[in-house]
C-alpha cells in the first residue's frame, strides 16, 4: 500500500501491532477484577511523565513510564490504605497526576500541538526510540504476563482465595499494578493519553460478548484490538483523523457488533 513507503507510518504500524497485544493482556486482568477505571487514572497521571520528558529535552515516552511506574505504586499503596473505600485511591491519583501535568505545561509554555498529539495520539511523530522503547517494554510484559498467567488469573476470580493457597497476592497486585503503568506509558503515543483505558477495556467488552472461556477472550480480545488498531491507523492516514480516535471508534463498533452477534444467536437458541 501507499502509505507503508514513510517511515513514520511503518514506526506506527509496527507500534500499533505491539499495543494491541499487551493492552488487552493487561485489560482482561483489569474488567475481570473491576479495576477498570485505573486504566483511565494512569493514563491521566502519564500527562506529567511527558510534560517532564519535553521540559528536560528526554523522550517523552520514557518520562511517561517512569511516571507511570511511580504512580502505580502509589495507587497500589492508596488502595491497601483506605481499604473499605479503594475506589478513593484512583480518584487521588489521577487528581494529582493531572494536577502537575497542567502545571507543567502551563508553566513550561510547552507547544500545543505537542500537547495535542500526546493527548489524542499523532503517527507523524512516532520516532525510531519511540518504537524501541514501547518494543523492549512491551516484551518486558509479555513475559511476566505468560510467567504469571495462572495466578493473575487465579487473583482475578478469587484474590482471597489465592492467598490462603499461598499465592503472594500482594507482591503480584504490586508487580501488576506497574505492568499495567508500563502499558499504559507505551502506549500513549499512537492512541493517545485520553483514549489509553479504552483500547485496554473495549476489545476486552467485546470479547466478553463470544468467548467460551478466559483463554478465548483474552484471544478474542487481542484478535478484536488488532483489527481495530490496523483498520484505525489505516483510516487515519487516509481520512487525515486522529488515530486514537479512529481506533477506538472502531474498538465500540466491533463491540456493538458482539453484543448483536450475541443477543442473535441467544434469540436463535430460545426458538428452536
Amino acid at each position: 500500500m501507499e502509505m507503508f513507503q514513510y517511515g513514520f507510518i511503518q514506526r506506527a504500524f509496527l507500534a500499533g501491532l505491539i499495543i494491541a497485544v499487551i493492552c488487552p493482556l493487561i485489560g482482561i486482568f483489569l474488567v475481570l477484577r473491576r479495576m477498570s477505571l485505573i486504566g483511565s487514572a494512569l493514563s491521566h497521571i502519564s500527562m506529567t511523565g511527558v510534560a517532564l520528558g519535553l521540559l528536560m529535552g528526554i523522550s517523552p515516552t520514557g518520562g511517561a513510564i517512569v511516571v507511570c511506574l511511580l504512580g502505580s505504586a502509589s495507587i497500589e499503596l492508596l488502595r491497601k490504605y483506605f481499604d473499605k473505600y479503594a475506589e478513593l485511591a484512583i480518584a487521588v491519583a489521577m487528581s494529582g497526576g493531572i494536577g502537575v501535568a497542567i502545571l507543567l505545561i502551563s508553566a513550561g509554555n510547552i507547544n500545543n500541538a505537542t500537547v495535542m498529539s500526546y493527548l489524542f495520539g499523532s503517527l507523524v511523530t512516532t520516532s525510531e526510540i519511540d518504537l524501541y522503547i514501547i518494543s523492549r517494554a512491551s516484551i518486558l510484559v509479555f513475559l511476566i504476563v505468560m510467567i504469571l498467567y495462572r495466578k493473575l488469573f487465579y487473583i482475578a476470580f478469587d484474590e482471597e482465595g489465592a492467598y490462603y493457597a499461598g499465592i503472594n497476592t500482594v507482591w503480584i497486585n504490586l508487580l501488576f499494578m506497574l505492568l499495567t503503568g508500563l502499558t499504559v506509558a507505551v502506549s500513549i503515543r499512537i492512541v493517545g493519553i485520553l483514549l489509553v483505558a479504552p483500547l485496554m477495556t473495549i476489545p476486552v467488552a467485546a470479547s466478553l460478548q463470544l468467548a467460551a472461556s478466559f483463554k478465548q477472550a483474552t484471544i478474542i480480545s487481542i484478535l478484536f484490538a488488532v483489527i481495530s488498531v490496523v483498520s484505525g491507523i489505516i483510516a487515519s492516514y487516509y481520512l487525515d483523523l486522529a488515530p486514537g480516535g479512529t481506533i477506538i471508534i472502531i474498538s465500540l463498533l466491533i463491540l456493538v457488533l458482539s453484543i448483536a452477534l450475541r443477543k442473535s444467536v441467544m434469540v436463535f437458541r430460545d426458538t428452536s
